[in-house]
């Protein structure tokens, strides 16, 4: 079983950037996408044929929103974390005996207003996440957290120093989620050392130069972790679409 979390940067725009081909190449069973920043309705044909979905689209058109694709059934759990959700950030849906959650935090790039909006998301998420990393069954948060966890996973650490996503704060978040039990499956993967980036600026030489930021995130709780096989970043092909590459990760089949 192969799940994919997506960061596609309006899914309107990606849609027109080989948005199906590339997912088509990607083959999930299911793919989590996040910043979709359109309705259903919207889009020309949504999902492919064969699959069904949930939406969970921002209350302020062309902003935000995560979605959930999947070729097998799927049970809507819930939105948000325990509060109103109306920017579309967190969803949460039962596929295959998974539960499987799609983030999209705040950047709070913009400025003082935003990191502010930020740290209100981070408050909220992080004792709701705790919840969820205590289960028995298979957890898996996956998506855009806006956050570097370590100096390893920014191409240039002195250089961003003090920008939203390396703030001492955020990275101390991010650490809790881990000592709750979620394991980091890209950084498991990959070992000690810098990368895998996946995401990329647009501005100046930051692709061809590979100067990057670690922000899309796979976090499994013990039961998922224990079951995944290989977790790949696919910058190839992925960056055609969107800043983000997709992030994918298989597992065994469930057991018993």
């Amino acid at each position: 079983m192969r799940i994919v979390s997506w960061n596609v940067n309006g899914l309107r725009a990606a849609w027109g950037k080989r948005f199906r081909e590339h997912l088509a190449a990607l083959a999930p069973d299911v793919v989590l996408l996040q910043e979709v920043r359109a309705t259903p309705a919207q889009l020309p044909s949504a999902p492919p044929e064969g699959w069904t979905a949930e939406w969970h689209p921002s209350e302020r058109p062309g902003w935000s929103g995560v979605a959930a694709w999947s070729r097998l059934p799927v049970q809507r759990v819930g939105t948000g974390c325990g509060a109103p959700d109306p920017d579309g950030r967190v969803l949460a849906v039962r596929i295959a005996g998974l539960e499987l959650v799609s983030v999209y935090a705040p950047s709070g790039s913009a400025g003082p207003e935003s990191q502010a909006r930020k740290d209100a998301f981070m408050a909220v998420f992080e004792p709701w996440a705790t919840a969820l990393a205590r289960r028995d069954t298979p957890v898996l948060l996956a998506g855009d957290f806006n956050v570097v966890p370590t100096d390893d996973d920014v191409h240039d650490p002195r250089g961003n120093r003090g920008r939203s996503g390396l703030l001492p704060h955020e990275r101390a978040w991010f650490s809790n989620l881990l000592a709750a039990g979620f394991v980091d499956l890209v950084r498991r993967a990959r070992g000690p050392g810098k990368g895998p980036w996946t995401w990329w600026s647009n501005l100046g030489r930051a692709r061809a130069e590979d100067r990057g930021w670690r922000i899309d995130h796979l976090l499994a709780n013990a039961a998922f972790a224990e079951r995944v096989t290989q977790v790949t970043v696919h910058r190839e092909g992925g960056l055609d679409t969107s800043d983000h590459a997709p992030v994918s990760v298989d597992l065994t089949p469930e057991r018993g």
